[in-house]
């Protein structure tokens, strides 16, 4: 038994118990503590990050819903919104891989279908430790099945993402789940378009409710996990993808029957969360009877009920008129239903069990009085010298095969194709693409979607590790020719009651910021994950950013490899002397060191610009974004990608591996029919974007400069069987 009181051990501090005290005239009870312990919680409250959150644009033309609902959206025209975000699982996931990204999927999708809105595409960004250790290995592959496991069975698509590895992450992996829904704009469930009266019931429909995920957003997700963690086993939650897609289908029916004033998901903390999160945004109160919760477990006490985050559950807010058939469409779908409430006036939550009443607490005192902290930062300087200057002798090809083998950087095959990325039909390009795109049913539009987010980057200078997680996720749905039209995010980062954290997650959000504004991107939303740490190791400071982007025509992306020989390779956008933070740095070099590459926003602007034009103009025949390994493994995948090798020559004053192997923002390895140089070249100089020939495509060969010179096979095969190889599964 902890000596520590109670609201200590509920994850709650003394002067929050004053707060709480304050509120209410009186001493909580144990329930009404679990219940700001819940929603106080980092996880749900974003206590500490919410003063730097609102320094992002959050307003565009194409926003229809920002930050505040269950996902944003954004207008893709033609009476259409595309409906998205991005949360995390990392906490759970690093107890309970399995389960744990499982129920991340799960909880994701239930946000979009709150807003009305039906899935059609999942992307996973992930971070692991490295391969060699065995329990990354686990956490790796149990991660990936539970992924698969349910958004197989629901039948949504993943079809993008990011696989990470790094030191850092070994004790706390980063398991995040962008997913992306579409609905008619003007059947969007939101508070402004639906306004529930006193009187409207809540009715709870889906799983029944038992103890798992218990202290899932107070103790597990607001806290550090040390040694031991196995016994926070208990606060996972358990998924049953088939529950889920008996819910999807009767959220989705009882909305287009227009039933509802009102929808949530019960995610963090539970009917907590969704009962206070409704009343609030009605302006009212509720009366809730815990006695008709419909319950799996025997004996469960009225915190346990309140702060379950059994998953497969949804609350709608019904009309009575409209209870009956609300009732018969769940029926039909074989879902358990209970009118657990009543919306009342007044603002208070007014909660009984057995006759008697168990709480009784304000509301708004759970959502938006919640406490804001402006957390103590102190700047880190990371130490080390810039790589760019180390002295290099070595091989250019061996080089390039270490980079292509760098897990980092190789095939990521192994991973997507324990997915189903081809379900409902509309996938268009799938994983392995610098952007997924799929089509907007029923319509020759396209959504592209993109996920970012580089660790290095943000460990060596977080402003730009913020700044470059946008600009490369927009730059990756550009490429296809598509416009970035919003972003999600997912902030990725160690304890924030350290000065050192809080300064680095100040400065990723004010490069966030700034990158948003310059590439006009608002942000419709995200997710806050702190205290990825435990015992001394912290998670790399990683912001993670999805973009979503159109296209008017899904036919016209443009392909990421060389699709045919006889083609011009050009590179769009300036290289510099630039090695800090990059694959090659660490990988051959061995340093994490330097700065990150410098980004001008406004060059990054015009070659987005441009990007979108020449795919307009049918001028691309293909188009992959320099990122990780440079601009010669930009070259490598593309002809890895395309299946046609390559001859280029480099000029220039510096050093060949560094104009080969440097990061350096805003380029992209284009190729181009030779009838359409001119074109090309002369929009390059209209929009003021420089650029350069390189070669050309064709042959079996690689060739750059005669420093490298490897078959297309060869390197293909060195970059498909690297992960298969740690794993153990190729020799």
């Amino acid at each position: 038994m902890s000596s520590e009181p109670l609201h200590r051990q509920l994850g709650l501090q003394d002067d929050e118990l004053d707060l709480i005290r304050d509120t209410l005239g009186r001493d909580p009870n144990r329930t009404e503590l679990a219940m700001y312990a819940a929603m106080w919680s980092e996880h749900c409250s974003y206590k500490s990050s919410k003063v730097h959150l609102r320094t992002l644009p959050t307003e565009g033309p194409s926003v229809l819903v920002g930050p505040g609902q269950d996902a944003g959206a954004v207008d893709v025209g033609d009476g259409f919104a595309a409906v998205f975000k991005m949360e995390s699982h990392s906490h759970p996931s690093a107890i309970e891989p399995y389960q744990g990204a499982a129920t991340g999927v799960g909880g994701i999708v239930r946000d979009i279908v709150s807003m009305g809105a039906r899935p059609v595409a999942l992307l996973d960004p992930l971070m692991f430790g490295p391969l060699d250790e065995e329990r990354n290995r686990w956490l790796l592959e149990g991660v990936v099945a539970g992924i698969g496991g349910y958004g197989n069975c629901i039948g949504v698509p993943t079809v993008g993402g990011e696989v990470r590895f790094a030191p850092p992450h070994s004790a706390n992996p980063t398991v995040n789940v962008l997913c992306v829904g579409i609905a008619r704009a003007d059947r969007l469930m939101t508070a402004a378009t639906h306004t529930p009266t006193p009187g409207s019931l809540m009715v709870l429909y889906g799983a029944t409710t038992g103890r798992d995920g218990i202290g899932g957003v107070s103790v597990l997700a607001s806290a550090t996990i040390e040694e031991g963690s196995e016994g926070s086993r208990p606060s996972v939650q358990i998924g049953d993808p088939f529950a889920e897609k008996l819910l999807i289908e009767a959220s989705l029916e009882l909305i287009e029957d227009d039933l509802l004033e009102g929808l949530q998901d019960l995610g963090g903390a539970g009917l907590t969360c969704a009962v206070s999160e409704s009343a609030t945004r009605a302006g009212l109160g509720a009366r809730l009877d815990l006695d008709l919760v419909p319950l799996r477990e025997e004996g469960m006490e009225a915190f346990e009920i309140l702060t379950s985050e059994s998953q497969e559950r949804m609350l709608a807010i019904v009309h009575p008129s409209n209870l009956e058939h609300v009732l018969a469409v769940c029926a039909k779908w074989g879902l358990a239903t209970a009118v657990v409430a009543t919306l009342e006036s007044g603002g208070d939550l007014d909660i009984r069990i057995g006759g008697e009443q168990a709480a009784r607490v304000p509301a708004l005192s759970l959502t938006e009085k919640a406490p804001v902290y402006e957390r103590l930062m102190r700047p880190i300087r990371p130490n080390g010298d810039d790589p760019t200057f180390a002295s290099f002798e070595s091989d250019l090809d061996e080089a390039l095969r270490s980079l292509l083998a760098a897990p980092n950087v190789a095939s990521k095959r192994w991973v997507f194709e324990q997915y189903d990325r081809m379900v409902q039909g509309q996938t268009v390009a799938g994983p392995g693409s610098d952007a997924a795109v799929v089509r907007v049913p029923g319509t020759m539009k396209g959504l592209a979607l993109s996920v970012d987010g580089n660790g290095r980057y943000g460990s060596l200078d977080p402003y730009l590790g913020g700044a470059h997680a946008v600009a490369e996720a927009a730059r990756n749905v550009a490429v296809t020719g598509a416009r970035p039209l919003g972003v999600t995010n997912c902030l990725n980062f160690g304890n924030p009651e350290r000065p050192e954290v809080m300064w680095q997650f100040s400065e990723a959000v004010r490069g966030m910021r700034d990158a948003c504004l310059a590439l006009d991107t608002p942000v419709t939303g995200g997710n806050v994950s702190f205290y990825n740490e435990s015992g001394g190791s912290a998670i790399w400071p990683t912001p993670v950013v999805g973009v979503v982007g159109s296209l008017a025509d899904y036919r016209l992306r443009v392909p990421s490899g060389f699709p045919i020989p006889g083609l011009a390779v050009y590179v769009l956008g300036e290289s510099f002397a630039e090695l800090g933070g990059s694959e090659f740095a660490e990988t051959v070099l061995g340093m994490v060191a330097g700065a990150p590459p410098a980004l001008d926003l406004q060059a990054e602007r015009r070659l987005q610009d441009l990007l979108q034009e020449a795919a307009a103009g049918d001028l691309l025949a293909s188009a992959h974004d320099c990122s990780d390994g440079g601009m010669a493994v930009a070259l490598a995948e593309s002809a890895i990608l395309g299946g046609h090798g390559f001859a280029v020559t480099l000029d220039g004053d510096m050093p060949p591996h560094v104009m080969l192997f440097g990061e350096s923002a805003s380029r992209v390895v284009v190729s181009v029919a030779p009838e359409r140089e001119g074109s090309l070249r002369g929009l390059a100089a209209t929009r003021g974007v420089p650029f350069r020939r390189l070669g050309e495509t064709g042959g079996p060969r690689a060739v750059i400069d005669g420093m490298v010179d490897a078959t297309v096979d060869e390197l293909t095969e060195v970059w498909e069987r690297a992960i298969p190889r740690l794993l153990g599964e190729a020799s």
